[in-house]
Order: structure tokens, then sequence, then C-alpha cells
């Protein structure tokens, strides 16, 4: 019975950093394109942010609960789910072509914060205040980065918000976070009960289950981007989070307490490169991501599942 009811609370957990993900979202990007904030901003920001809200939210939850092999494994099992799992479904759907400087520099920056991340864990198997810090500065320099990028591109058309009032704008941001916030409790809570009672360790719970329910919010993005054949969504917001969840997300933990990095994450941490390496290789000839090459990235999540249930 015990088993039943937490279960039920992670789902509970999960539908609310999902729905809390979209209402906080939709009420930023209004608030910023009321603002006359250009959308390009807009999307490359606060749409990779929200839709990493909830690895954030349960992160850094995680982090002050003391259940740190969560908060690793949480971002590491996300980013290895958002490359091989969503972008292969996505890629899957249909064949996506991919902008010019996604394979010239926002990949290779992804790689190079992955290796950086395994780096810093792997020194003294914790990542501290001062690398939190270190992370922290290379997520500045990618968001200087974005704004030089989205000021040389028109702004986008911004009559969707044109007519959406105020409150109702503040309020879906406000409930959005509210919502994060605790589903990210509930979420956290009911992973580690399950994790004790089936005899899981942390790492497996925060790699698969707690990666999963947090990656939805990319997973329900990229897929509807595939379908409406909008690709520099699906990569871009894809790179984005994998990038927001290295640099803001690890290292907002790091300056909240000590993370340790157990040795069993060096090996996902390599998965995990190896997974952007795969991605940057399939995009680098031909500027596109093709459906042969999702059901490969597919078939390569199941391998590294099988992996960790043996």
């Amino acid at each position: 019975m015990e088993i039943l009811i937490n279960f039920i609370l992670l789902v509970v957990g999960f539908a609310m950093l999902v729905k809390g993900a979209d209402w906080f979202v939709e009420g930023a990007a209004g608030i910023a394109a009321k603002f006359g904030i250009p959308q390009l901003i807009i999307g490359l920001t606060i749409v990779a942010m929200g839709t990493s809200a909830p690895e954030a939210a349960v992160s850094i939850t995680a982090a002050t609960k003391g259940t740190a092999d969560i908060t690793i494994g949480n971002i590491v099992g996300s980013n290895i789910m958002n490359v091989l799992i969503i972008l292969g479904v996505a890629s899957a759907i249909t064949t996506m072509a991919v902008a010019e400087s996604t394979v010239r520099y926002e990949i290779p920056f992804m790689i190079a914060m992955s290796v950086l991340l395994l780096v810093l864990g792997f020194s003294g198997n914790e990542i501290t205040f001062v690398e939190g810090i270190i992370l922290w500065i290379a997520f500045i320099a990618y968001f200087v980065y974005l704004f030089i990028m989205a000021k040389k591109n028109k702004e986008a058309d911004q009559e969707e918000f044109k007519d959406r009032p105020w409150w109702q704008l503040i309020l879906l941001t406000v409930i959005g976070l509210v919502l994060i916030v605790w589903g990210s409790d509930v979420t956290v809570n009911a992973a580690t009960a399950i994790a004790r009672i089936v005899g899981l360790s942390e790492r497996i719970i925060g790699l698969t289950i707690v990666a999963l329910g947090t990656s939805l919010p990319e997973l329900f993005t990229s897929v509807m981007a595939a379908r409406k054949h909008n690709a520099d969504i699906a990569i871009g917001n894809i790179v984005g989070s994998n990038l927001f969840n290295i640099l803001f997300v690890v290292g907002t933990s790091a300056l909240v307490t000590n993370i340790p990095f157990a040795p069993n994450f060096r090996i996902d941490m390599l998965i995990a490169i190896a997974a952007a390496v795969l991605l940057w290789w399939f995009c680098f000839n031909d500027r596109k991501l093709k459906r042969n090459e999702g059901l490969v990235m597919l078939a390569c999540y199941a391998g590294y599942f099988i992996y960790l249930m043996v």
C-alpha cells in the first residue's frame, strides 16, 4: 500500500511539474513580449529554461534534502534522455533540418560543458561551491552569446500576446512557479521513498524515473515542434535545456551545498557526452537529423537502460 501511495504521489508530482512549466513559460513569455523583448530571445531563454524548470526544482530541492544522488542523477539522466529519447522520437517522426549555428557552436559548447562537469566531478568526487561559481560564469557567458545571436535576427511577431491582459499573464507565471516548486517537493519525497522500499539506489531512480518525469516538458515541446516542421525549436530547446541543466541547475545546487559525485556517475557522464557527440556527428555533414538516425538514438538509449537494470 505504501509503495502504491508513493507511485500515485510521483505521478501527481510529475503532473504538477509539467503543467507548472507550461503555465510558467506561457505567462513569462507573455510578460516579456509586453515589455517588447524580441521573441527570439524569449524562445532561446525563457522556453529552454522553462522546460528545464522541473529539473531545476527537483535537483535543488534534492540538494537541500541531502539526497544529492538524485540531483546529479536527474541532470545526467535528463540530458541523456533529452538527446537519445526526445530527439530520437522527434526525428523518427520527421527529418529535421538543423541550423548551422547549432552545429558549429551550440552542440560543441554542450559537449564541452558536459566534459567540464565530468572533470569537476571526477577531481574531488563532488561539485563544490567554487565549482558552482565556475558553472555559473559559463552560464552567464552562454546567456551573453544568446543575446548577441538574438540581436542579429529580426524580431518576431508578438501579436499572440497583444490582447492577453496583464493580470492573466502574471497569474499564470505565479501559479506555474508555485506548481513547479510544490511538484518538485512531492516528486523528490515520493521517488526517495520508492527507492528505499524497492531497494533501488537513488542513482537509478534519479537517472530513470525522475529524469523521465522532469523531461516531459522537453518531450512535449520538441515532438510538437517536429510535427509542425519547426526543427530549430525542437533541437534548440534540447541543446538549451541540457546547457541550462549543467550550468544553472548543478551550479545553483552546488551553491546551496556540496554535491557528491559518485564514481558510478562517471560512466553515466561519459554516455551523456557520447550521446551529444553522436548528435553532432549526425548533424555535421548535411545539417539534418534523419529518421534512421533517430532510430539509432532510440536503440542506444535502450542499450543504456539495459545497462542500468543489469
